[in-house]
């Protein structure tokens, strides 16, 4: 596929039913995801960051948190999507913060080379050039790089059990592109350290990490009917189909499920660059 044309599939994506999804689901993905935010929240801390890009903000959690740490003076946060920058900015307001929020690609966007400090919850897997991405982001960057991205989709069977569980149901189910735009788009640790250092990012560490998340079992069922590719076939099949394809899946389901609790173990990169490099320094990954 071209990968221009892959570019617009993401913006069109994430303008559509895949972002106003999200926005939909923001309250349980803030708790889902809450422990990599605190993650990120502390490493901008620890770097005693002042003025932070968020890339592929979504909803603004991130950034509004950061926005809130003593030593932050300027957070934007950037995402593709329409419906997501105005979930975050209606966040922004209500909650009074001082982040400011831009819609926009962060893969061609002409930022200033103001911030100390580039991080990213979940947003960076989906560039379809990611090396002229990261360079991009290299230009705007005074400090570091820090982000979390998932690792190969083995490693996190919860996140692909809707869709093997209903492969059999619905064969329309789009098949994992290795190493493509998506949600395991820097699966590959090495290839992800490649592309940093082709990119003019210094310093780079490609760290493995377990995380533990949580949902309400109660809400189960309406995460994988709305997010995930189970959300854009659903609606385009029979009653009894749908029937057969929720109660399949929600049975496989049943080994993350304990109690009133779901629980599964995230398998992500912690990933750190620098846009300086030091003398000496050495280049993990």
């Amino acid at each position: 596929m071209d990968p221009t044309q892959r570019n617009e599939d993401q913006r069109t994506r994430w303008n559509g039913q895949s972002g106003n999804a999200w926005v939909e689901a923001q309250q349980l993905l803030d708790q889902i995801l809450q422990p990599f935010e605190d993650l990120l929240v502390a490493a901008a801390r620890d770097l005693g960051a002042r003025r932070v890009l968020d890339v592929g903000c979504g909803t603004g959690s991130t950034t509004v948190a950061l926005a809130a740490a003593p030593a932050t003076s300027h957070v934007l946060g950037v995402d593709i999507s329409e419906p997501m920058i105005g979930a975050a900015q209606a966040r922004a307001a209500e909650r009074n913060s001082p982040a400011t929020f831009l819609r926009a690609d962060a893969q061609t966007e002409p930022f200033a080379a103001e911030f100390d400090l580039i991080l990213s919850r979940f947003g960076v897997m989906f560039f379809n050039d990611p090396v002229r991405a990261f360079a991009n982001l290299r230009r705007a960057a005074t400090g570091a790089l820090r982000f979390v991205a998932w690792r190969g989709h083995e490693e996190n069977p919860f996140m692909t059990t809707a869709e093997r569980a209903a492969a059999g149901l619905l064969p329309d189910i789009p098949a994992r592109i290795p190493d493509a735009p998506g949600q395991f788009g820097l699966a590959d640790g090495e290839r992800t350290a490649r592309i940093l250092r082709e990119s003019g990012w210094a310093e780079v560490t490609v760290t493995p990490i377990e995380v533990e998340c949580t949902m309400p079992e109660e809400v189960l069922t309406w995460y994988f009917t709305t997010l995930g590719p189970l959300s854009a076939l659903l609606p385009g099949v029979d009653e009894a189909t749908r029937a057969r394809v929720v109660d399949t899946v929600r049975a496989a389901f049943d080994p993350f499920v304990h109690g009133t609790e779901v629980r599964y173990t995230a398998a992500c990169w912690f990933v750190g660059a620098s846009a300086e490099s030091r003398a000496g320094a050495s280049h993990p990954g």
